[in-house]
């Protein structure tokens, strides 16, 4: 049973065992363009700790570069190598594990965010943001022309996703058998300050659908994602903590990853998920309202 925290013994506690500290962003640390009240303070306090603060997110639309333009804009520190995206980590992947040959192609149903960071990593793509792609027409395969050098389809969250996209991903898969399905992450909805959202993994559901083939998941609650910050960073396992707000992605990662977890009730999960009959079979090890909570360690 998930331990709770209410009082400031609880969380002098945790400032105490941790010295590594994993933050998912939408639904923890703010909402949309809306800061989590007290993300801030908390993050400062942290930080004056001597803890070492990282940010994990599976929202592939922004490059790291742009993730810390918007944390500049909330007022939050964040460095862009304390940021990891599920962008990133797929861009890594291509390259390091994958080792794409220079002279392929990756078709991206994604935004300008994953094609920075897959460009940050020198693979070439298309697809994407091209305005070709992003349109209302009819699609036809009498009129198009598949690119030979198309060695991989990777999907993410796409705001402009079409039947001319979803097309043209499934007819590089279906045609090439070698040809590899990634997507970015598999969450099913995205959380918004207004509200929920079809996420990255309800976009690539009709391409699994058609293909009747599951793709290859980077980001959270997968392994690659860790191994991204392992490569960056040393940190002892027992002596970090993952905060999130979604069990099937944030506290199953740090599970997975042997790490400790620390559920907050500010985004996608509720208590109902947590507590009584119904509740998940995913346990995190404490669970509070928010972040904002820590401030109880401040007065």
């Amino acid at each position: 049973m998930a331990a709770r925290l209410s009082t400031r013994e609880d969380y002098a506690s945790l400032l105490d065992k941790y010295d590594t500290w994993l933050f998912d962003c939408d639904g923890v640390l703010w909402q949309g363009d809306k800061l989590i009240d007290g993300a801030t303070d908390v993050l400062q306090l942290l930080r004056h700790h001597k803890k070492s603060v990282l940010f994990v997110t599976n929202n592939a639309t922004k490059s790291r570069k742009n993730y810390k333009k918007k944390f500049d804009s909330l007022g939050v520190e964040a460095h862009v190598d304390e940021i990891y995206g599920s962008a990133f980590a797929s861009a890594v992947y291509i390259s390091s594990v994958m080792k794409m040959s220079k002279d392929k192609k990756v078709y991206v149903i994604g935004m300008a965010g994953l094609e920075e960071e897959l460009d940050e990593e020198g693979i070439a793509h298309i697809g994407g943001t091209d305005p070709e792609d992003n349109t209302l027409e009819n699609f036809s395969l009498a009129k198009w022309t598949p690119d030979p050098s198309v060695g991989a389809v990777l999907c993410g969250l796409d705001t402009s996703i079409n039947y001319t996209k979803l097309s043209k991903a499934f007819n590089y898969l279906l045609r090439n058998e070698g040809c590899q399905f990634l997507v970015t992450n598999e969450d099913s909805t995205y959380p918004t300050a207004e509200g929920l959202l079809p996420g990255a993994g309800s976009v690539s559901a009709p391409l699994r659908y058609a293909l009747g083939r599951e793709p290859v998941a980077i980001g959270k609650p997968k392994s690659t994602m860790l191994d991204c910050i392992k490569a960056k960073h040393n940190f002892d396992p027992k002596r970090t903590i993952m905060v999130g707000d979604r069990l099937n992605t944030d506290i199953e990662f740090g599970k997975a990853g042997g790490l400790s977890t620390l559920l907050v009730l500010s985004g996608i999960t509720k208590e109902s998920e947590i507590t009584g009959p119904n509740a998940s079979p995913t346990v995190p090890d404490y669970v509070t309202g928010s972040i904002g909570d820590l401030r109880a360690l401040i007065s």
